[in-house]
């Protein structure tokens, strides 16, 4: 016999049932999003219930990652006795026949010093090149990691992996980790920010993947929203010809009820990511022109970032941005730079991208610190890897210098948000090839800047095809001796 109930479960698939075991997160998720007087609602700061698992050191992150490959041997990892072995191969004892690109896998390993003069500058000491004046004025505020390796050989894993703490696109990035545990502390913005850059002359740019900001696995809302470098920062934010900002808000609103109405039916979460990020554009149709207006910035905060600082798409503007969005509650910003791949061009594409980076790079940290932000924000500066304290080009034609890539020991650096400032940690050995003391891995990087989150990296998991995952893998350490 034919009834309303066996008619509605004839049309009830697998999929559907499924779907609907979604419903209690998605309906929390949901209530935790609308008002109770209506669905033109604010998004609450989010989060999930127990985080931050211990008091952070740290509310949010900034992070300059500089793509492909900034040579450590020739900015912060200075090795005096490479001079000696000028033009002489490396041995064997050293660099082990290890991977390394197809490039120079199988050429002769012959030494090239750094590229530039080094100074010790601060109380700490610190070496740092000629062609960083601007980063050497901020040693004392920052922790260089000169020990870091990683697995990988070529750029787009090598990102992926220290992003998403695996080679193969797919996982979440570190900031859907970070916005999906913690939420953000704004509503007006999005909880994770990417933009991009690469030198104006350029030459050796590499290519930037969706998928470095992606949320995986993760529901879409946690993925990282890229603000444009030109033109409007987001697009389809204005409203088109003839519609108001009122007659915008009702369409959203009777836009959530059907919505609503689906959610009802299906319990799919991404219905909530749906009615969340059309909330979010109405929000940033006011927010984004406002975080995007520099004329209220003083004169000499402007030029504390360099002469570049209001042209929308460079590194100086978008350092300009982060510390604009950490004031507004953004939780976790990634900053991606382009140009460091020197095969053949170090003699004069290395001095373009010191040129372009260091003066916006420090004057961040002054300015978050002059602001007392730097306490509660982690900055952190590096690439996927280094280049190698070998040549890849003519040893006797300065033209064709170049660097290949080099995982197995390289230098980041990091200040504020509880690091201990004025410290190298970890060495190199003598030709800067390997990591002897302190080695630290990408998911030893990565549990550090969870912990001083305030989260437990081996707690922060989401189920998926049947297992836990977690942004470590089933890796990683927190890198004590960096901790303040």
């Amino acid at each position: 016999m034919n009834s309303p109930l066996t008619n509605r479960a004839a049309f009830l698939t697998r999929r559907q049932f499924f779907a609907k075991g979604a419903l209690g997160i998605g309906g929390a998720a949901l209530a935790s999003l609308l008002k109770t007087d209506g669905l033109a609602a604010t998004t609450s700061a989010g989060g999930l219930p127990g985080l931050p698992h211990f008091a952070p050191k740290a509310k949010r992150v900034i992070y300059l990652l500089h793509n492909g490959g900034p040579p450590h041997v020739d900015m912060f990892d200075y090795k005096p006795e490479l001079e000696k072995w000028r033009g002489k191969e490396i041995p064997e004892s050293v660099h082990k026949n290890q991977r390394l690109s197809t490039m120079t896998e199988k050429a002769k390993k012959l030494v090239l010093p750094p590229f530039t003069g080094f100074k010790q500058y601060g109380k700490s000491g610190a070496w740092v090149c000629d062609f960083l004046p601007h980063t050497a004025g901020i040693v004392d505020d920052v922790c260089f990691i000169k020990s870091m390796h990683t697995g990988a050989v070529n750029h787009a894993p090598a990102i992926t992996f220290f992003l998403t703490g695996s080679e193969m696109p797919g996982r979440p990035s570190m900031g859907a980790w970070a916005t999906y545990g913690l939420g953000t502390e704004g509503s007006d913005l999005p909880g994770f920010v990417v933009m991009t850059s690469r030198d104006k002359e350029a030459s050796c740019g590499q290519i930037f993947y969706d998928f470095y900001w992606a949320s995986g696995f993760l529901p879409s809302k946690y993925q990282g929203v890229k603000f444009r470098g030109g033109g409007d920062p987001v697009l389809y934010l204005s409203n088109p010809d003839g519609v108001s900002r009122e007659v915008r808000r009702g369409l959203l609103d009777d836009l959530a009820k059907l919505n609503q109405r689906h959610f009802d039916e299906y319990g799919d979460p991404e219905i909530v990511t749906r009615i969340a990020q059309y909330e979010m554009a109405y929000k940033m149709q006011a927010s984004v022109p406002e975080l995007t207006d520099f004329s209220k910035e003083p004169a000499s905060v402007l030029e504390s970032y360099g002469p570049d600082v209001k042209r929308p798409g460079s590194f100086a503007y978008n350092c300009l941005m982060a510390r604009r969005l950490a004031e507004r509650g953004c939780r976790f910003t990634q900053l991606l730079h382009a140009g460091w791949d020197h095969h053949r061009n170090l003699s004069t594409q290395f001095e373009i991208q010191c040129r372009d980076t260091d003066q916006p790079a420090a004057a961040l940290v002054k300015d978050l610190k002059a602001r007392g932000l730097l306490d509660d924000t982690l900055v952190i500066w590096g690439g996927e890897f280094g280049r190698t304290p070998f040549i890849q080009g003519d040893i006797a034609n300065r033209a064709q210098w170049g660097r290949d890539h080099h995982p197995y020991a390289f230098t980041i650096w990091m200040a504020g948000g509880g690091i201990k400032p004025g410290i190298s940690y970890g060495a190199s050995d003598e030709f800067a090839f390997n990591a002897v003391e302190n080695p630290v891995d990408v998911h030893d990087f990565q549990a550090t800047v969870l912990h001083q989150l305030g989260i437990d990296h081996e707690r922060l998991t989401f189920r998926f095809q049947g297992r836990q995952y977690r942004l470590t893998d089933v890796h990683g350490k927190v890198v004590k001796g960096v901790l303040a």
